[in-house]
């Protein structure tokens, strides 16, 4: 296998990627790893109280935005101040604005709202030590079925958790769709395939970057209504079509670029593999087949690409990270020839490959 192009430059990734934590010496680093699940609680205590809703669009001082949520005196000026600490907040000459992501991501009426089902995770997770203990000693993801269930799958049937994972998923997708837009050639195509593309959001962001470009999604039947909602509203609806379907059962529609984006990471390896030789059948002569998903870095040291791994593991029978490297040997095996890897935004990571 050649070595492929790898693309980290600062445009693709808005945070370098963490290569490991020093050695910890002092005792206050100690415990404060083992505080750190109070992070969470600054993030929900804010959500519970009102807080980033308080602020809006505005700039408030400490006392009038107390007022506004409600804060009593003793606790307000910390836990604000901690708040724009860790980049919920900024605070500038005494008064307090939403931090850009807070804008974009933590108030219910965006579009980018991932609030919603950062509860629904962590719900699911537990708050109890067995939940990840009992991972680690038998393997298996917190209540767990004995057919392999878990309560994860239960969002599909939930409409209003259903919406907040979508909104969440459109969040994390519609970050990757315009990077993913620039970064690759799309003038060498006409047409494409997102397998187990939700209602298609990414598609519809690739779709509008590049008028020329005719596609298909790809996932399970329910989707269809929220995917014509989604293409409607974007103006794309006569480029873009939907297949209700199992990608397993079913031949997967032939692009001339096939995506896989956050599915790999469902499976164990056969699986993947037999939906890499799928992609394969799928990719027109000459075309590409671009994986992308929050993947490990290949020295295993970034811990929050690991970190979300167990947290997968926690939420899915199956499920697991991996690594580009792995998933470039994965693309080899199934006939590809792997040509870049390409750092995309939310620890998202393509892998790009060729059908000679």
């Amino acid at each position: 296998m050649t070595t492929p192009e790898t693309v980290t430059d600062g445009l693709l990734s808005p945070q370098p990627r963490r290569t490991g934590e020093r050695p910890l010496e002092d005792p206050f680093d100690v415990m404060f790893t083992g505080w750190s699940f109070f992070r969470s609680k600054l993030l929900t205590a804010a959500m519970d109280l009102g807080v980033f809703a308080a602020l809006g669009d505005d700039s408030l001082g400490a006392a009038e935005l107390a007022d506004r949520a409600g804060l009593h005196p003793r606790g307000a000026r910390d836990f604000l101040d901690a708040l724009a600490a860790i980049g919920l907040l900024v605070r500038e000459d005494g008064r307090y604005r939403n931090s850009p992501g807070t804008l974009r991501h933590l108030l219910p009426d965006r579009e980018g709202f991932v609030g919603g089902f950062l509860r629904m995770t962590t719900e699911l997770m537990g708050s109890d030590p067995e939940s990840f203990t009992g991972l680690l000693r038998g393997g298996t993801a917190r209540n767990q079925g004995a057919g392999g269930e878990v309560p994860f799958t239960k969002i599909f049937h939930d409409p209003v958790r259903l919406r907040q994972f979508l909104s969440a998923m459109d969040s994390f997708s519609g970050a990757v769709g315009q990077e993913l837009a620039r970064v690759f050639d799309w003038s060498r195509v006409a047409t494409f395939s997102d397998v187990g593309g939700a209602r298609g959001n990414l598609a519809a962001h690739l779709a509008a970057a590049h008028p020329g470009l005719t596609g298909t999604v790809l996932d399970r039947p329910s989707m269809a209504e929220h995917f014509d909602r989604l293409v409607a509203e974007r103006g794309v609806a006569e480029r873009l079509r939907y297949v209700g379907a199992d990608f397993f059962q079913v031949e997967l529609p032939r692009a001339d670029v096939v995506i896989l984006g956050s599915v790999l990471h469902d499976w164990p390896a056969e699986q993947r593999a037999t939906l890499l030789r799928k992609a394969y059948d799928a990719v027109h002569d000459g075309g590409w087949l671009i994986v992308y998903d929050t993947m490990l870095d290949d020295e295993r040291r970034d811990p929050d690409g690991l970190m979300l791994s167990l947290i997968m593991m926690l939420q899915s029978a199956q499920a697991s990270g991996f690594s580009p490297t792995e998933c470039g040997a994965w693309m080899t095996d199934a006939g590809f020839a792997v040509e870049r890897v390409v750092r995309l935004p939310a620890l998202t990571t393509a892998v790009i490959g060729r059908k000679n």
